[in-house]
């Protein structure tokens, strides 16, 4: 995967003096339009100590990588910022901010959410950029205190707009595309979620106390105030893969009023997926979202090329009244609710839909496209969608889809036709036969598919058959989001071990 460096120009270092925390902040665009350093917020964080242990607890995710445990992303000690930590990408809207950040292995995705009773102050732009988590920050934060008031601005505070001379302190990190991609892909998976079990403060130590570290595929799933643990899925079970990956909870398990747990709906014996643990902390949410798999990223999962490249369902190749088709309408529909969206903490797809003349099906093909171009995020709590863009060069978020670009690729090449009941797909000096698999899939002859049966979405020779040959690419039966090979039928457990 192609990685080249980004460049990040700050007005000044972030710093925590004197029971003041300034946030500096570099590029983004805000709803006045693109700016190089947007000052959102200016006033106090209600919950000092539960803030700076969540920004902590982002910038230890950033810098590790899961599959060498105990090492950051480029291999140097937790104890030090290693040259691939990324500063974490923050969207404020008027009443929230929301930090996100990915680690290094691009596996675990996190957001602290401050709430509005969090925030007691003025707000002075909507929008998203990066903030500056530097080492000198990092140290002062893990000496905020509980009693400690703490003043926040996240932008250039007066002061600070005053007294700079135009200098900039820059840095240089490499941004992989599969960083890119995982955060583009996130939100779709976050989207299949359903809250399934909750468990109070006490329980929540005590369930984090049995937990032991590991590689090891569990899953967990409700016993009263407690859960049970399970080595396959059964039905209403939560997915958790590599346990040690829940490492970022713990320090903010203190503050915790509630842990919740969502994931996908899952059949006995099924495969690994996707999982999202959610702490309450009262005027902030801490959001962790874990891959099926210890070694294994969110940015191959492919859960939103089929949305990408599909008309929602029913629409088969009728054009709309303004004559477009399947995915060229969803890109127009996905500017129409990008207008409609600016400025809305979250976004309500039936008001969506009914503010724009169009059906919620198209509303939700729509925000897929936003997603993968980065302009949208999910939050399981509201069980909504909330506007966000990507502080990058929007050259780098076009190019997120290798296997979509292909797809239309060989489609504009005229690759593709029936051959009986299947349809024949050339690329390069082979061909393959894309056919409908008895869940209602395209399945393919091709090594993509015979590795991942769909599991990590569809292959590029499917997608251009979609694009192609509409009629039959009738809308598939939904894969389950994230998932890995099967694992053997359910063996339930007493405990976590």
């Amino acid at each position: 995967m192609s990685s080249e460096m980004h460049t990040s120009g700050y007005r000044a270092a972030s710093a925590l003096v004197n029971r003041k925390l300034v946030l500096q902040t570099a590029g983004g665009r805000t709803a006045r339009g693109p700016s190089a350093h947007p000052r959102f917020f200016t006033g106090f964080a209600t919950a000092p100590a539960a803030a700076a242990a969540g920004l902590v607890a982002l910038a230890d995710l950033a810098r590790t990588d899961f599959r060498r445990t105990g090492r950051t992303a480029d291999g140097r000690g937790k104890g030090g910022m290693g040259s691939a930590y990324r500063d974490p990408v923050v969207t404020g809207d008027g009443e929230r901010l929301r930090f996100e950040s990915l680690s290094g292995c691009c596996g675990v995705y996190t957001r602290l959410d401050v709430l509005a009773p969090g925030l007691d102050g003025e707000w002075f732009d909507e929008g998203t950029t990066n903030v500056d988590i530097n080492p000198a920050l990092y140290t002062a934060l893990t000496r905020v205190g509980a009693g400690d008031p703490l003043r926040l601005s996240v932008g250039p505070d007066d002061l600070t707009v005053a007294t700079l001379d135009g200098a900039l302190v820059e840095k240089r990190v490499p941004l992989p595309e599969r960083w890119l991609r995982g955060l583009a892909e996130v939100p779709a998976v976050a989207a299949e979620f359903e809250p399934r079990a909750q468990l109070g403060a006490a329980e929540a130590r005590a369930f984090f106390q049995r937990l032991q570290a590991g590689p090891a595929v569990r899953w967990v799933l409700p016993a009263g105030r407690s859960l049970r643990a399970s080595t396959a899925a059964v039905p209403g079970a939560v997915c958790l893969p590599a346990a040690h990956r829940l490492a970022p909870l713990r320090p903010l398990l203190r503050f915790a009023r509630s842990l919740r747990l969502y994931g996908p709906q899952v059949a006995a014996g099924g495969p690994a997926a996707c999982s999202g643990w959610e702490l309450d902390l009262g005027s902030m949410r801490f959001w962790l979202m874990l891959s099926p798999a210890n070694d294994r990223g969110f940015s191959g999962e492919g859960r939103l090329l089929d949305d990408l490249v599909l008309a929602p369902p029913g629409t088969g190749e009728t054009p709309d009244a303004g004559g477009a088709r399947g995915a060229d309408r969803a890109l127009i529909d996905a500017g129409l609710i990008a207008g409609l969206s600016a400025g809305a903490s979250v976004l309500d797809i039936e008001a969506v839909a009914a503010r724009g003349g169009i059906s919620p099906d198209r509303v939700r093909s729509a925000l897929a496209v936003l997603a993968g171009s980065g302009r949208v995020g999910y939050d399981c709590a509201e069980a909504a969608y909330f506007h966000r863009e990507l502080p990058y060069a929007p050259e780098r978020l076009a190019a997120l889809h290798p296997r979509l670009a292909g797809a239309r690729t060989l489609a504009g090449a005229d690759a593709v036709r029936r051959v009986g009941e299947d349809v024949e797909v050339l690329s390069g000096e082979r061909r393959y036969l894309v056919h409908r698999t008895s869940d209602g899939r395209l399945g393919c002859t091709c090594r993509w598919w015979a590795d991942h049966q769909g599991g990590r979405g569809p292959c590029k020779h499917a997608l251009a058959v979609s694009i192609s040959e509409p009629s039959f690419a009738v809308s598939p039966l939904p894969a389950l989001p994230c998932s890995s090979p099967a694992v053997p039928a359910p063996a339930i457990l007493e405990e976590t071990r």
